[in-house]
């Protein structure tokens, strides 16, 4: 069965519409490939992978060039938030209680999910709870506007976007979905999980078997789709995630912390530097350093895992991976799992938090 374009809520598409039709007239031609030389070579390009070249046309017609989505990258709150800021964020009572919800209403795929993946129900519902509240809140700009604005705009990431816009015109064709009509991030991710459209094609799922893989409006081929993200990057089912360490009261210059890389330092080159794991670790095994700034003077250390790393590949940011996986502890802690495998060990901080 294809899928079809009741995806988008009649509310929604009122709004699109409303939107677009206040948008001013001057922009109706941004992106038009008889005027845009970015956007007819894309069109180009997509023809002669069989896309038909009057739908292609259209399509980047009616893109309109967004001037705040150049802003909202430029100050993403990874790059600007201390650790207890961006935390205060996602570690709220709410949200913890939601993702609680969240996994019993939808148990069955959860179960299925980490039978198949291995990824714990936790860690899923955390993505979804961090990315879009369980789908509360999937985005309020429209993806063709994001998506052409960064592929055509963009300082530095120009060519990325650019492949993204292909990928998310694919996607729309083949699934016979009104471009202009799928709403999502500042940054064109989409659905309950917000994949960027490369991510949608490579990863995922349809996980009820109804032949679609709808991550808009279906949380089982959402919930489905991250536990294969995850897999596919390397997940290692039941190892930690972190452990926690000690250290001295500023970060020593001599350790490289908070690289999204695979786990990089040796713990003696660590401990030399005052970093100390509160658990023993295997001498040999790399770790991810991590130094959490909590205010002006104070900082929390923690070693990373293998598992810390694939958490990354869905954001690049330390401070992202960090958050995801308190708030997928607080979750299991609600629903008072034990033993659960994120952590080594507990801090007094973490088990008081709810």
């Amino acid at each position: 069965m294809k899928p079809s374009r009741k995806w988008i809520a009649a509310g929604a598409a009122a709004v699109v519409t409303a939107l677009w039709l206040s948008a001013p007239a001057v922009y109706a031609a941004d992106f038009s490939p008889a005027e845009h030389d970015g956007a007819r070579q894309l069109l180009e390009e997509l023809a002669g992978r069989g896309i038909e070249r009057d739908w292609l046309e259209a399509a980047l017609q009616e893109a309109v060039f967004q001037q705040g989505v150049l802003d909202a990258m430029a100050g993403a709150a990874e790059r600007r938030l201390r650790w207890d800021e961006y935390r205060e964020i996602f570690l709220q009572p709410e949200r913890i209680s939601r993702g609680v919800a969240f996994i019993e209403t939808h148990e069955e795929a959860f179960s299925r999910a980490q039978a198949e993946f291995g990824v714990p129900p936790e860690i899923i519902a955390a993505i979804i709870g961090v990315e879009t509240s369980y789908g509360r809140f999937t985005g309020r700009h429209r993806v063709i506007d994001s998506l052409a604005t960064l592929a055509f705009h963009h300082p530095a990431r120009g060519d990325f976007f650019r492949g993204e816009l292909a990928a998310f015109l694919e996607i729309s064709h083949e699934q016979e979905v009104e471009p202009g009509s799928l709403m999502g991030s500042y940054a064109g991710a989409m659905g309950y999980p917000q994949f960027i459209p490369s991510s949608y094609r490579a990863y995922a799922v349809d996980f009820d078997g109804d032949g679609q893989r709808d991550l808009w409006t279906n949380p089982a081929d959402a919930i489905g789709s991250v536990g294969n993200y995850f897999a596919e990057h390397g997940w290692r089912p039941g190892e930690p995630i972190y452990t926690e360490a000690e250290g001295p009261a500023t970060p020593p210059g001599a350790v490289e912390f908070n690289r999204t890389q695979r786990p990089y330092a040796q713990l003696d080159e660590l401990e030399r530097s005052g970093i100390v794991p509160q658990n023993e670790l295997e001498a040999e095994a790399p770790v991810i350093p991590l130094a959490l700034e909590l205010d002006d003077t104070a900082w929390r250390y923690r070693l990373g895992y293998e598992n810390f790393y694939v958490i990354t590949r869905y954001n690049h940011s330390h401070l992202y991976a960090m958050a995801v996986t308190e708030l997928a502890e607080a979750i299991a802690d609600l629903r008072k799992l034990e033993p659960f495998p994120l952590s080594a060990s507990l801090s007094d901080e973490q088990e008081g938090s709810l």
